[in-house]
């Protein structure tokens, strides 16, 4: 339960007949594309956080999940104060808040798009963009799968690094770098050895 909650907002698809459901793959697909890019194309800070504003009425509106949403911030929100507390400090509060809104909506963007998109149409999608590529020598559905891969793996990192935390914390050592970073180092190198153990007893890590 841990690891789907801390990975919720990129991961799962949640059924639903919203406007959101229903809208096309490929305007969902540009909404998340223009969210990545918000960090280059939104200069001005109130133009970042009423954006970032549409982006959560539009996931609240989809119903979509307010537990879901405010569990994967939880996940993101410390890594967005050390950068805002390092933006202000060195450019400024307005700086600080544009940067910060704009990573947030990043995520709500990419949640919408995994959240309202079957993850077998996802990938289907992913394969169909990726066939002009064939030319070159590349293979649209291992590119697939590789998002695939990624896309189930972040519930398990994150999950193990809410646990780790949890466990630090019980120690005393919530402030020890060593102990919140090791385990979760392990504990991925882990995940990746038996990820990659089945693919490639499945015939997938063949050339």
């Amino acid at each position: 339960m841990r690891g789907r909650a801390a990975g919720g907002l990129l991961a799962g698809y949640v059924p639903g007949d919203s406007w959101l459901h229903r809208r096309p793959l490929a305007a969902k697909f540009l909404g998340a594309v223009a969210g990545g890019a918000a960090s280059f194309v939104l200069l001005d800070w109130r133009v970042s956080v009423g954006v970032l504003g549409l982006a959560v009425a539009a996931w609240l509106s989809a119903r979509l999940g307010l537990r879901r949403l405010i569990a994967s911030w939880k996940l993101v929100l410390p890594i967005a104060l050390v950068l805002f507390a390092f933006q202000w400090w060195q450019q400024g509060p307005e700086t600080a808040t544009r940067i910060v809104a704009n990573l947030l909506l990043c995520f709500v963007a990419a949640g919408i798009l995994t959240a309202t998109v079957p993850l077998e149409r996802l990938l289907d999608a992913v394969a169909s963009l990726a066939r002009p590529f064939r030319r070159f020598g590349a293979d649209p559905e291992r590119f697939a799968l590789a998002i695939a891969i990624m896309l189930r793996s972040i519930p398990v990192l994150a999950g193990a690094f809410a646990d780790v935390g949890d466990a630090a914390r019980a120690r005393g050592l919530e402030r020890s770098v060593r102990a919140r970073t090791v385990p979760v180092v392990l504990s991925a190198v882990a995940y990746a050895r038996r990820t990659g153990d089945a693919l490639a007893a499945r015939g997938l890590g063949d050339d």
